[in-house]
């Protein structure tokens, strides 16, 4: 299974936002769209970053609240492993656990064309589990 079959059920709408703009910003646009991530774009849609509720924590944890006058391009994360909709659900599973991320940005030629979280890889895989179980039984019941 592919990234493209968890865009094409849960959409490819992704909230984005700007370096300049600043984490108190961040952080309320987070808790209104009651989202974890954003994923940090210039005006062209190209992928710069990502700033995650973990990087608002901690940049108030280390300097207090006046860290929410910062530029998100301060505190956002830059190295930003990203994903294309052939990407396959383990794989990606498998570099979300890795490295303790729990957003992906896909891309396609360079674009942000949706978003994955490690919520709807784990909806996935437990959607395919039940799936499997119930033809298992469903064969049993007809052997």
């Amino acid at each position: 299974m592919t990234v493209s079959r968890i865009l094409a059920i849960k959409g490819r709408d992704v909230i984005t936002t700007q370096p300049h703009r600043t984490l108190a910003e961040v952080a309320q646009l987070l808790s209104e769209k009651g989202i974890g991530a954003l994923v940090v774009t210039d005006v062209s849609g190209e992928v710069l970053g990502i700033v995650s509720e973990r990087d608002v924590v901690r940049a108030v944890a280390r300097q207090g609240a006046v860290a929410l006058d910062d530029t998100v391009a301060r505190h956002m994360t830059v190295r930003v492993v990203t994903a294309r909709e052939t990407s396959t659900i383990n794989g990606l599973m498998q570099q979300m656990t890795a490295g303790r991320f729990r957003h992906v940005p896909v891309t396609e030629n360079g674009r942000l064309v949706g978003l994955i979280s490690i919520g709807d890889v784990v909806k996935h895989r437990l959607e395919e589990y039940e799936n499997e179980q119930k033809a298992l039984k469903d064969y049993i019941a007809t052997a």
